[in-house]
């Protein structure tokens, strides 16, 4: 497996173009240079900045006025104080990851796909000159297991795109199941060279995600330790239907225990098929929740870090600010100077 130069270690910054307000007050003051002089102070190489479409186009696919002004600005720091950038499209027209039963139809609809296809076209025009320091990510997460042959037609002609301006940009691609790591393998093999494997991980689920409102079942009270008690964990983890189907339903893994060796048992299947393919392997999300106890917090940090450097994965924690996992904030202050070793 071949090591991601520049992408090393980042953090997303969702919330500001994606996942928040469109006010310009919002947009103005979420993100601004000194949060980017602060990540590049953490030792960090680059951020990924999720972006909705409804930023820069109107629901008629026009352009807003200025909409690119703030990726514009983004791209402007970063290279100024030694970033690079995931340009992650979060949402596009016809698709968002957090609904996907009522997104669907974006796999079988032309006229959603086109719609995809256009806004590609408008931002791989615009961003070309900066792929030097930009990786290009065509959509985030796609949820549904039933759409694998789908998936990968519509992502391999939003290739083509990109590489009709960009040849030699790095671009970034996730399976389904919320760009699970054991579904790279589905993913269709390619000569091209600069093609890197992207999966998300918040396992165990129960604790990166403990009181979650969003997560079915999930009682709004419910906290637990990391690392502790596998049996607990599975018995837990049985009772929270949002939790089910987490890496406690795998039996194939054959553990045990909760630690470093946890994450390797899940990441194999993955890193045997990028290995398959001498390509790049990178997490585009993984983090915990700002609900969770701190000294949980860290061990889970060191133990997921164990591994991606063990094995030269690139990543990019989630977050840097809010959305309820938010390193940036009062409740990770007491440990965050310990922790940003370990992104």
């Amino acid at each position: 497996m071949k090591t991601l130069y520049g992408f090393k270690k980042g953090i997303n910054l969702g919330g500001w173009l994606s996942q928040g307000s469109l006010e310009k007050e919002h947009l103005d003051t979420f993100i601004t240079e000194k949060d980017i002089i602060k990540i590049a102070s953490w030792g960090l190489d680059h951020v990924r900045l999720p972006i909705d479409y409804n930023n820069f186009e109107n629901e008629d696919g026009s352009d807003k006025e200025n909409g690119y002004f703030y990726i514009d600005s983004c791209i402007k720091w970063c290279r100024k104080h030694g970033l690079n950038v995931v340009l992650d499209l979060h949402k596009t027209y016809g698709y968002v990851f957090d609904k996907p039963a009522e997104s669907i139809n974006f796999f079988y609809d032309e006229a959603l796909q086109k719609r995809f296809y256009k806004i590609w076209e408008k931002l791989i025009t615009r961003y070309a000159k900066d792929s030097d320091i930009i990786m290009f990510e065509p959509l985030n997460e796609v949820v549904s297991p039933d759409v694998i042959n789908e998936w990968n037609d519509i992502s391999s002609n939003c290739i083509n795109i990109i590489r009709s301006k960009a040849p030699n940009a790095k671009i970034l691609l996730g399976g389904v199941c919320y760009n699970a790591v054991t579904t790279i393998k589905h993913l269709p093999h390619t000569d091209d060279e600069n093609i890197v494997y992207n999966f998300h991980c918040y396992e165990p689920m129960l604790f990166t995600h403990q009181s979650a409102y969003w997560v079915d079942g999930m009682p709004e009270d419910f906290h637990i330790e990391y690392p502790g008690d596998w049996n607990k964990y599975v018995t837990e983890s049985k009772k929270i239907p949002g939790c089910i189907n987490g890496a406690f339903a795998d039996e194939s893994l054959g553990l045990h225990t909760l630690g470093p060796e946890f994450f390797e048992a899940m990441f194999l299947d993955g890193i045997k098929a990028v290995e398959e393919r001498n390509g790049f392997m990178y997490c585009g999300e993984y983090g915990v929740i700002d609900r969770a106890p701190l000294n949980g917090t860290l061990n889970w940090y060191k133990d997921i870090h164990s591994i991606f450097e063990k094995y030269g994965i690139g990543r990019a924690a989630w977050n840097y600010k809010e959305k309820d996992y938010g390193l940036q904030g009062e409740h990770y202050a007491p440990i965050i100077n310990e922790l940003v070793r370990y992104l």
